[in-house]
């Protein structure tokens, strides 16, 4: 069981999980171990809360299909169970990322002091100038 939060959690049936040869180099260890991991979770199956299916179906992930399906490649550690744990880790991320909601921004606007410190630096900075000016003879 993949447990979410307090609240929600996955049960090990939700997720599909097959052990695929892993690509690049390795050896001869490479051509005779399934040591990555291929892990598939539908969303739209599955037994989450609303919320958290339409988050993550609302997100530009490439991981997810337009079926709504999870598809998580681990092959990252020479064994089965680091890749594993390594995909479910992911999993996990993936689902409370998706589950977290950004406070608004508001845009704010400068104060009345602010707005004046700018106008005396303008004027300080163009009495400046006009002291560089050309010197004239009286």
């Amino acid at each position: 069981m993949l447990k979410i939060s307090n609240a929600v959690s996955i049960p090990d049936d939700e997720i599909q999980i097959s052990a695929i040869r892993a690509q690049g180099a390795g050896g001869q260890n490479v051509n005779k171990v399934s040591s990555a991991v291929h892990l598939r979770f539908d969303i739209k199956g599955s037994s989450l809360p609303e919320f958290y299916k339409e988050r993550l179906l609302k997100l530009p992930d490439k991981r997810i299909s337009r079926e709504g399906i999870v598809v998580i490649k681990a092959q990252n550690h020479r064994t089965r169970e680091k890749n594993l744990a390594d995909a479910l880790e992911r999993l996990e991320k993936l689902i409370k990322g998706a589950g977290v909601v950004r406070k608004a921004r508001r845009p704010t606007k400068p104060g009345r002091a602010a707005k004046q410190r700018r106008l005396d630096a303008k004027t300080r900075r163009g009495h400046t100038k006009k002291l560089r000016g050309r010197v004239r003879p009286e």
